[in-house]
């Protein structure tokens, strides 16, 4: 019956999609059936095809190896802050793990690993293979394939600059379905870290998190296409991929920068964020309480977004719960998320429905994430600004309907 569920939550939200569409009488039949028809089946694939699982375990042992050499680093620079041996007793049930010392530190080592496989053209490779597959799936052009697909493995503000010199000329059809693909897929570099964070509570979490941001990439082109159906002819560029760094030791150093400059983005972000919820639940404990339960913001979101994940094949028992993720994810952003899910009671949540809020929640689409679109697309496209602003809130919806798509695909299949 769940699965049933999840079935009939993916042609909702494929529905949910088309009514937000601009012009609902126009439907690109093409690109809509075949960002689905492609989703379904990269998800069976890659889930069901015999040795998963041991790829899965390869892939959290990689995260074990990143973690324990990432803390290497942080115990060398850091002391007993970054993991190192405390200079005194700690006391039981005490613990010396600090997030930004320990934690978020892999977010530099995965920058400057990613670099590195970028520049030895390892990423490039993996990235054409991709594009090629969604461009004879669905149809699209090869640019927004391009960026799609790019989408995958960096950020929503890196993967538009492999098609910096078409972003001027491409329609705007295309030029949402880049947006949408930013906002419904994670970069690899936070990929891991998040992983790192829910290996405790769910078994092959990283190749999951790989699986969520490769399927979503076609149901961002299925909901970009729904909401913003093409109306002229694409452009058509290379798939080819240059690469900038002029030496390994020049990627690393490069890709280090760049992962600093994420890690302090990352930390303000949270104590900013953290904040204001606190805060906002401040100012509701004067609301009077419903059903016997102070009001809070996680409270007020999961009524929200309880529909929501019911469709994705949640039962409506813990509908609230993950509805309350599904709106932090939504509001604030999904390293919260992910931080509150690990932090659950085991009895809060089934592993099913675990399972499927790991796939939901692994996107960009929120608030925060729209002003470093909008500042960076608009840095590279200066003429397509007006229409970048006015296309961002939309990109969020698409972003957030491809992630719950994805987490109503896997109930179908779990």
């Amino acid at each position: 019956m769940l699965q049933l569920q999840s079935a009939l939550g993916l042609v909702m939200l494929v529905f949910l999609a088309w009514g937000f569409s601009e012009n609902r009488r126009r439907l690109a039949w093409r690109e809509v059936a075949g960002g689905i028809v492609l989703q379904v089946a990269l998800a069976f694939i890659l889930l069901k095809m015999p040795g998963a699982r041991l790829v899965f375990a390869w892939l959290n042992q990689a995260v074990q190896a990143l973690s324990a050499a990432t803390e290497a680093g942080t115990g060398f620079v850091f002391g007993y802050l970054g993991g190192g041996d405390p200079p005194f007793q700690v006391r039981p049930g005490a613990s010396t793990y600090i997030l930004a010392f320990r934690g978020l530190p892999l977010v530099l080592v995965m920058s400057a690993l990613s670099a590195l496989l970028y520049h030895w053209g390892i990423i490039p490779r993996v990235v054409r293979a991709l594009a090629w597959m969604l461009k004879r799936a669905t149809g699209i052009s090869g640019v927004e394939a391009l960026g799609t697909a790019a989408n995958i493995f960096v950020g929503m503000v890196e993967a538009p600059v492999l098609v910096r010199p078409y972003l001027e000329r491409v329609s705007r059809s295309e030029l949402f379905t880049i947006m949408a693909a930013g906002m419904a897929t994670i970069a690899g570099t936070v990929m891991v870290l998040y992983a790192s964070i829910l290996e405790p509570v769910i078994p092959g979490v990283m190749g999951h998190l790989l699986v969520a941001s490769i399927i979503s990439a076609p149901a961002a082109v299925t909901v970009s296409k729904l909401m913003v159906p093409p109306v002229e002819e694409g452009v058509e560029g290379s798939l080819a991929l240059e690469r900038e760094a002029r030496s390994a030791m020049d990627a690393v150093t490069q890709g280090t920068l760049a992962g600093l400059s994420l890690l302090l983005n990352i930390i303000a972000m949270l104590i900013v964020f953290v904040a204001l919820v606190h805060l906002a639940n401040m100012i509701l404990g004067w609301v009077p309480s419903w059903g016997g339960e102070p009001w809070t913001v996680q409270r007020l979101l999961g009524l929200i977004m309880a529909p929501v994940t019911w469709l994705m094949g949640v039962p409506w028992s813990e509908a609230h719960t993950a509805g309350s993720l599904m709106g932090v994810k939504t509001i604030l952003n999904e390293f919260l998320a992910y931080l509150q899910m690990a932090a659950l009671p085991a009895d809060a949540l089934s592993p099913r429905s675990r399972l499927i809020l790991t796939y939901a929640l692994c996107g960009f689409a929120n608030m925060g994430s729209l002003g470093i679109m909008i500042g960076g697309l608009g840095a590279m496209a200066p003429a397509r600004r007006p229409e970048i602003v006015e296309l961002g809130v939309r990109s969020i919806v698409a972003g957030t309907l491809a992630t719950c798509m994805t987490g109503a695909v896997i109930g179908l299949l779990v």
